[in-house]
């Protein structure tokens, strides 16, 4: 029998990456490891809660909602001889801010927010593992995998539901950096199209741009130009999932090193000059402390390897 670990009670409010799905299938991919049974046996006890009602299992998500998911027995995997999965890097040493509300961390591309999905792992997980005198630790927004720089946690429920708030509001900026191909020829410009979420065939989540999507804006800003191609500040002012990479791939200037809408032989080459991963990283947030109302200004410095990227770019003008 496999052996088993105890975890703690678990408060999660529904983001845009997980609206209008199923609470049983939310659950499984939540609660990675535990018996499909034992899931059905925590929604019929009631004992996980949305917004402090019992649901049943084919109850659908809805953005906002504050799940209470209790403590579970989970399997670990048994030895049977495979490969152990790399252990995931400390995360203390890339916190940018801190203290009795929240952490700021500078987020390392390549690691998921959360374990799920085939990933043992994320920052959420580990940042509890690293802090077990937290009593309280949430996400309060995402970052895709391949996606560095400034990524918000709560330490108090109520911060996490002021952040919410003000995240809905718009009262929160996000600003990003990102190397696309081909040449930007607008200092400033505003993209407002609307991105629809579907599944593909193999299961993977997706977005394109639809018109009976959600509305999406960024504003888009030019910071140095080279011949194939061109730096751009991005400034989110709505959250939808992939929107930086959706809105800049059907414009015709997909994101260097991205596997999903990007130019893929243009990312084969590019990995041979040293670029290994998707060039985006959230630079900078500001926002009001979500207890003491002060402006916060975070910012998380551009990784090596892309400046070095940048760098090498420079030297072939």
């Amino acid at each position: 029998m496999n052996d088993l670990s105890k975890e703690s009670v678990t408060w999660v409010t529904i983001d845009e990456s997980s609206e209008s799905q199923r609470i049983d299938n939310f659950l499984f991919k939540h609660l990675k490891g535990v018996p499909k049974s034992h899931v059905y046996r925590i929604l019929r006890s009631g004992e996980v809660r949305v917004n402090s009602k019992r649901v049943d299992a084919t109850c659908r998500l809805v953005l906002g909602d504050v799940l209470r998911i209790p403590p579970v027995r989970s399997s670990r995997p048994t030895d049977n001889g495979e490969p152990k999965a790399a252990a995931p890097q400390m995360l203390s040493r890339h916190i940018l801010y801190q203290d009795d509300a929240l952490i700021a961390l500078n987020k390392p591309s390549g690691m998921a927010v959360h374990g799920g999905s085939g990933i043992s792992r994320g920052v959420i997980e580990q940042m509890r593992l690293e802090h077990p005198e937290f009593k309280f630790l949430e996400l309060v927004h995402r970052l895709d995998r391949e996606t560095s720089g400034v990524l918000l946690l709560a330490k108090k429920r109520s911060a996490l539901v002021e952040l919410h708030r003000a995240m809905r509001e718009g009262e929160t900026e996000k600003r990003y950096l990102t190397l696309v191909k081909g040449q930007w020829l607008n200092a400033k410009q505003s993209v407002k199209l609307p991105l629809h979420k579907y599944v593909t065939g193999s299961g993977e989540r997706r977005v394109s741009v639809n018109e009976e999507g959600q509305t999406a804006h960024t504003i888009f800003t030019l910071k140095k130009s080279w011949p194939e191609f061109c730096l751009l500040e991005a400034e989110l002012k709505t959250g939808r999932t992939h929107q930086i990479r959706v809105h800049l791939s059907h414009l015709g200037f997909p994101i260097v090193g991205d596997d999903k809408y990007g130019d893929f032989p243009l990312n084969k080459a590019l990995q041979k000059r040293g670029l290994k991963r998707m060039f985006l990283h959230a630079f900078k947030m500001v926002l009001k402390h979500p207890l003491t109302g002060e402006m916060l200004s975070l910012e998380a410095p551009l990784p090596d390897d892309l400046k070095r990227f940048l760098r090498l770019l420079d030297t072939e003008e």
